[in-house]
């Protein structure tokens, strides 16, 4: 087993394996140690560990409210069923709690789209929904290099067709330039309820912003018109986000709040 994993780790670049059973916890003490003291001397590679580390919680914490949800009733009542077929009450006790695990783990998978699309509506959380979903996709897409974005800033044009094509309404790409940040192009992703747009920025000094836009599920049908600026941040990477007639726009960026602040400003004025 060990040595399959070292040869499929040989397909990464000296030392990224390392760095990444480092990020998933399976090295021992000493290797840990060697590793933090070579991050310590190597900013470069300490950059990416954070940012692996930050895109590893994003998706662990994408849909931490499904988790929340009640096991679909005909789930339960076939445990039932099956409870009583077996009339062996104390063997029921004992992996009682492991079929429960299974029962939520599948119920989840089995139902809980739906009910919870509804729940999100009915509770008004569909907005900090968006705006975590935002986040997810500034952390996953903010460290590539090669390919940080589908269509780049050159094809600006066919990248606002295509994109306004997709999410079915026109839209406008800010101009971040006099605030020092420059488009460095876009990218369609998936949403609830449809697509969403995600365009990325850069400075000089190659920090990046990204503003991710799409209609939120049952916001125009409960008549959200337009909302004030909300801020969330979490891990380091902040973000404002906004409803303007059920359609919510997100500024993401490992910025401090003000200027992240007078950006998001730019950019819902141009909006």
């Amino acid at each position: 087993m060990e040595k399959t994993m070292m040869d499929d780790n040989d397909l990464l670049p000296d030392g990224e394996a390392e760095l990444h059973a480092y990020v998933d916890g399976r090295l021992d003490r000493s290797r840990r140690a060697d590793v933090e003291a070579r991050l310590a001397n190597d900013p470069e590679a300490a950059q990416r560990v954070r940012d692996w580390k930050l895109q590893r919680h994003a998706l662990r914490t994408l849909h931490p409210e499904m988790l929340l949800e009640p096991v679909p009733a005909h789930l339960l009542h076939a445990a039932m069923q099956l409870h009583q077929r077996s009339n062996r009450f104390a063997q029921w006790q004992r992996w009682g709690g492991m079929a429960a695990a299974v029962l939520l783990s599948f119920g989840l998978g089995w139902g809980a789209h739906s009910q919870w699309q509804t729940q999100v509506v009915n509770s008004g959380s569909g907005v900090r929904t968006f705006a975590r979903q935002a986040v997810t996709a500034h952390v996953v897409y903010m460290p590539e290099v090669r390919h940080p974005v589908e269509v780049e800033a050159s094809q600006q044009q066919h990248l606002v067709q295509w994109l306004s094509k997709r999410l079915n309404r026109q839209l406008k790409v800010p101009n971040l330039a006099p605030a020092g940040y420059e488009l460095v192009g876009g990218r369609l992703l998936p949403g609830e309820g449809g697509a969403r747009a995600q365009f990325m920025y850069q400075n000089t000094a190659g920090e990046r912003v990204t503003l991710y836009v799409g209609a939120i599920e049952g916001a125009a049908a409960k008549g959200v018109g337009e909302t004030a600026f909300r801020f969330t941040s979490e891990s380091g990477v902040a973000s404002f986000y906004w409803v303007d007639q059920g359609f919510g726009y997100a500024l993401t960026g490992r910025l401090p709040r003000q200027g992240l602040l007078v950006l998001a400003e730019s950019v819902y004025k141009q909006l």
